[in-house]
């Protein structure tokens, strides 16, 4: 199966961001656009995505015989290593270009990608920060959350809790049942918005690593299939990690990568410009 050529295009025309649109992100650290995708590259992508996803996916146990973080998704990593037609969405430069304008850099990295796949009956996502997860000097990470169809209330799509980069308790937190609990208390004294919304077929969210999100149970029999590309300033430098999973993080996905250096890997190509 090769990418169509209208499709190759496609993902090669800037999406046209508003100041406004820029300016909003700046502020609540995380934007919902509509029409990023259109219909024929989200089917596209949802069939190939998910074909990759069931060749790599080796999760044997029942739901209910999984942790909480296990009943939240299934999630397969850097699909862009395991088949070139993904890796047209992951390095498309339309994607890209809307997380260089929203961070306001002069570019950006790949840190990493992930599918994650809710399945139809699969529990919550509980509050985190995903910054907690990466070994990196700055705040200048942000996700593009894509899922690959509309995603109603039932399906468990992502919230957020507008603003709330700017709360240090709870960061120190892995995705658990702690944090759930943790962090709901924590925003429910702030006056930070919690936005829970669903997702038009071609609607993408994107969010930076330390604004807290979760999402909803899969309350429907239908998988929720979601594809995330995980971006980063493109002179992002790597830090001395602050715990055991930063240190995996540097090991995983920026082997090689000096303390105190740009994160200049071959898993971390340049995307945009």
């Amino acid at each position: 199966m090769d990418l169509p050529k209208h499709l190759k295009a496609f993902l090669q025309e800037p999406y046209p961001l508003t100041k406004e649109q820029i300016e909003f992100y700046q502020q609540n650290r995380y934007i919902k656009l509509k029409q990023v995708l259109n219909i024929a590259t989200l089917d596209f992508f949802n069939a190939a995505i998910t074909r990759v996803v069931d060749s790599m996916q080796t999760e044997k146990k029942a739901l209910e015989e999984r942790s909480t973080y296990g009943k939240a998704f299934l999630q397969l990593f850097n699909l862009w290593r395991e088949d070139p037609i993904v890796k047209e969405l992951i390095f498309s430069k339309r994607l890209a270009k809307i997380a260089t304008a929203l961070m306001q850099t002069s570019g950006v990295r790949l840190y990493h990608d992930q599918a994650l796949f809710k399945e139809g009956g699969g529990g919550i996502t509980p509050w985190h920060a995903d910054q907690y997860y990466w070994p990196l000097e700055t705040d200048k990470t942000i996700t593009a959350w894509v899922p690959l169809q509309a995603t109603p209330l039932a399906l468990g799509p992502l919230e957020f809790s507008a603003s709330s980069h700017q709360i240090m308790e709870g960061r120190e937190l892995e995705i658990s049942d702690e944090s759930e609990i943790v962090i709901q208390q924590q925003l429910k004294v702030t006056d930070f918005k919690h936005v829970i919304e669903p997702f038009d077929a071609g609607e993408i969210s994107f969010h930076s690593g330390w604004v807290f999100h979760r999402a909803g149970a899969n309350t429907t029999d239908q998988m929720r299939k979601v594809m995330t590309i995980i971006y980063m300033d493109k002179d992002m430098k790597l830090k001395q990690p602050e715990n055991k999973n930063q240190v995996n993080d540097w090991n995983t996905w920026c082997p090689g990568a000096k303390v105190g250096e740009v994160i200049n890997t071959a898993l971390n190509p340049v995307l945009y410009p």
